[in-house]
């Protein structure tokens, strides 16, 4: 049987408290202190940095079962980027030493984090490839795909949380009129939907293989 990390952390013992955050809501600020690691249990976060003059950058969209913040276990003192409900969410916060702990002393918890943090250092790795050598309208597909949850799912088309052209914008590295023209030619061609909220079809997926 799969280690079921949310009853794992919802067990008594641990030093945790839990938040809810409405949409547009603060978690964590650029240079707040780092002394906890937090676990999405509802809702989605978005990660972001801003730059000294003052341009953001999205740098991931996370949804459930998913933690963020772990940058307090490395050492980290601030944090080097801002964390943003973009839905109603609620969250399990557990203080840096606890979760430290528990990933020395529970092996389970401890393999599913190192497997999250190797699915995070993936994705990374193949945003900065996305970065380099796709197109803006090939990032963007694949954007609204990962937000879809593609690979994680059996349906043919999976309905994606609020976000705003100009968040997909900053993700993709590009400016919002673009993203509105790209979004507009993947409605046409039956790639996505908006008569109720926006919803993604698999089929997008032709876009980002299409040399």
């Amino acid at each position: 049987m799969a280690f079921d990390a949310q009853a794992f952390l919802d067990s008594s013992g641990i030093a945790r408290r839990i938040a809810a955050y409405r949409r547009g809501q603060l978690v964590f600020g650029q240079g707040d202190r780092c002394d906890h690691v937090f676990y999405i249990q509802t809702g989605t976060i978005k990660l972001s940095v801003v730059s000294e003059t003052g341009k953001q950058a999205v740098v991931a969209m996370l949804g459930q079962g998913e933690f963020f913040g772990e940058g307090c276990l490395a050492g980290q003192v601030v944090r080097m980027g801002s964390a943003t409900a973009t839905a109603a969410s609620t969250i399990l916060l557990i203080d840096r030493q606890e979760m430290v702990d528990l990933l020395h002393l529970e092996h389970d918890l401890s393999d599913r984090f190192i497997s999250h943090m190797l699915a995070r250092n993936i994705r990374i790795e193949q945003d900065l490839i996305d970065q380099l050598f796709n197109s803006s309208e090939k990032r963007l597909a694949r954007t609204l795909l990962l937000l879809a949850r593609y690979g994680k799912h059996d349906e043919p088309v999976r309905a994606i949380p609020p976000i705003s052209q100009e968040t997909l914008a900053e993700m993709v590295g590009t400016t919002r009129s673009r993203v509105n023209f790209f979004m507009k030619k993947f409605q046409r061609l039956g790639f996505i939907d908006y008569s109720d909220g926006l919803k993604v079809n698999n089929s997008l997926l032709t876009v980002v293989l299409h040399d």
